[in-house]
């Protein structure tokens, strides 16, 4: 499974950096940006939850 970013849809709340931090990190200016986009064994919840907390649906998964 693998967790993708439109950066372009990025408004930089840094909401799904909450619920998935071994996933997701934050810039200087709060824009997400992925430490790696295959999501580790046991990792699936957390970046669901990344996912659902994105207001502008930036993030996706992809099997």
């Amino acid at each position: 499974m693998k967790l993708l970013l439109d950066s372009t849809r990025c408004q930089g709340y840094g909401l799904c950096q909450e619920p998935a931090p071994e996933l997701v990190d934050l810039d200087e200016w709060g824009y997400a940006r992925l430490q790696g986009t295959v999501v580790p064994e046991g990792g699936a919840e957390a970046a669901a939850a990344a996912v659902a907390a994105c207001p502008n649906s930036a993030l996706r998964l992809v099997k």
